[in-house]
């Protein structure tokens, strides 16, 4: 009884599988004849009717995004962001995945394979996605991405939540890629290229490297409290953008560092672009030739960016202006620059001290925080000896604070003097060239101050008998002419007699 069971089911297996087969031979014969004995507008008009019947029944939304848009030759910024946002949050589900390598060789990124599809979950709401890629029939050597395979992501989901999914889940997943894509790329140094080297066919009039500059907050020598302002505010900017649209300004800040050359500038920008995770972009004011290249350059910067200008005050078309007064000089003020040159380079500090930059360019708007790093403090100091010798207190430190008191040193000075020159460098031996550097430093400036003031009174005494010389020369003059006037009254007198 069981063969005869067995016998049956297998029976009835292969009437199943021939029927099948037929069936499909048999539509396989109706589409060639629909497709060869049928009138073009007949078929286009059955498949329209067709199409409707079927999303009568089909309760289901598909949303296409290509990988090419337009003309073709640029890729969809849409495809990309959703293509990040799907590698982070929904191809751990995929059983197919690509691996491309990024950042040098250095991190592997993995992705959803062509004709896989991914489940996604917003609200409630169950919604999938799919990879899919038409290759074409035609063998040919293509120059374009439009010739090759085309690619594209859908997205699949009851037609219900077409309002949530096209006013808040396309946008989640827009913001989210982005982000992701901003918090992981490899972010870049750009530099500006002279005028004479920019090519009109170049896609960019900026060249780059890999910015790898370590610089964190966290590392930089300054005082914690300046440090924290400085950071909340960034926060609280890059956090704003809905803000200054609504009040009708640009998202974007100003921020001037000023201050004596090694008191860590540069490397406070480095930290801002760390902190953010922007690229920076390095303007050369003195490679662009008029306002309208300075507008093409800041057009091509990218959406979160640092664009630095440093040393804008020199930059400037000062140096001119700087020739003129130099031909202004009498022979005298030459003479005397030569004969008190100490006091001529006191006068040149002070001018140039006094000078400001363009008030057009520093109000607010343009740069809106002003902060101003100095020399070296005791705090800035702590920092650093955690950075270098990974010290938070040492008996030489009381030492060391007395002399940042009495003499100044910038933060790059003071690093440079903490660094081991060699593995027999202990804390002891850093500490104690770093206390040497500042007493010689304390001991230099004592005597360019003393020197300055032996050269001032020097300079006053010079002055004091200057005039006196010409008192005397002017109590001489009015005794001669008083003496002629005598002279003529007597000569006047003599003559009336």
């Amino acid at each position: 009884m069981k063969k005869n069971t067995n016998a049956i089911m297998l029976f009835t297996i292969r009437e199943m599988m021939a029927g099948a087969g037929s069936t499909l031979a048999g539509l396989m014969v109706a589409k060639a004849m629909f497709q060869n004995y049928f009138p073009y507008d007949l078929r286009r008009l059955i498949k329209r009717y067709i199409y409707k019947i079927m999303n009568l029944v089909y309760p289901y939304i598909n949303i296409r995004f290509p990988e090419y848009q337009g003309d073709g030759f640029h890729r969809s910024k849409a495809f990309a962001t959703i293509e990040r946002y799907l590698n982070e949050n929904s191809s751990k589900q995929a059983k197919h995945l690509k691996a491309n390598i990024v950042h040098d060789n250095q991190v592997i990124v993995l992705s959803m394979a062509d004709h896989e599809e991914v489940t996604d979950e917003f609200q409630g709401i169950k919604l999938w996605w799919t990879s899919n890629c038409v290759t074409p029939n035609r063998q040919s050597i293509s120059f374009y991405p439009t010739e090759d395979a085309k690619r594209n992501l859908m997205l699949t989901f009851h037609k219900k939540h077409m309002d949530i999914v096209s006013s808040s889940y396309l946008k989640h997943v827009l913001e989210e890629g982005k982000a992701i894509t901003v918090k992981e790329r490899q972010r870049k140094l750009y530099t500006n290229n002279k005028n004479e080297n920019w090519n009109r066919f170049a896609r960019s009039n900026w060249s780059h490297v890999a910015f790898e500059h370590p610089a964190t907050f966290d590392t930089l020598a300054l005082e914690p409290n300046k440090k924290e302002e400085i950071t909340k505010d960034l926060i609280r900017f890059t956090e704003a953008k809905d803000y200054y649209a609504k009040i009708g300004k640009a998202w974007k800040r100003g921020y001037l560092l000023y201050g004596p050359p090694g008191t860590g500038k540069s490397t406070m920008i480095a930290a801002m672009a760390n902190l953010l995770k922007y690229d920076v972009y390095d303007l050369e004011l003195t490679s662009v030739k008029d306002n309208t290249e300075l507008r093409k350059l800041l057009i091509d910067t990218s959406s979160k960016s640092i664009i630095v200008i440093e040393d804008i005050d020199c930059s400037l078309d000062l140096t001119g202006q700087r020739e003129k007064k130099e031909e202004k000089k009498t022979e005298a003020e030459k003479k005397e620059e030569k004969a008190h040159p100490v006091k001529a380079e006191m006068k040149k500090r002070e001018e140039n001290n006094n000078s400001q930059l363009d008030p057009a360019l520093i109000r607010r708007g343009r740069t809106d925080m002003h902060i101003e790093l100095s020399y070296c403090s005791f705090e800035a100091f702590k920092i650093l000896a955690k950075n270098y010798l990974d010290l938070e207190s040492h008996n030489l430190f009381a030492r060391i604070d007395n002399l940042l008191n009495e003499t100044k040193m910038t933060p790059a000075d003071v690093a440079e003097n903490l660094m081991p020159k060699s593995t027999e460098d202990d804390e002891e031996a850093c500490l104690g060239r770093l206390i040497n550097a500042l007493e010689d430093a304390k001991t230099k400036a004592e005597e360019e101050a003393k020197a300055r003031a032996e050269e001032e009174a020097k300079a006053k005494e010079e002055e004091k008998l200057k005039a006196e010389k010409e008192k005397d020369k002017e109590k001489e003059a009015n005794g001669k002419e008083g003496v002629e006037i005598t002279n003529s009254v007597k000569e006047n007198g003599d003559a009336s007699h």
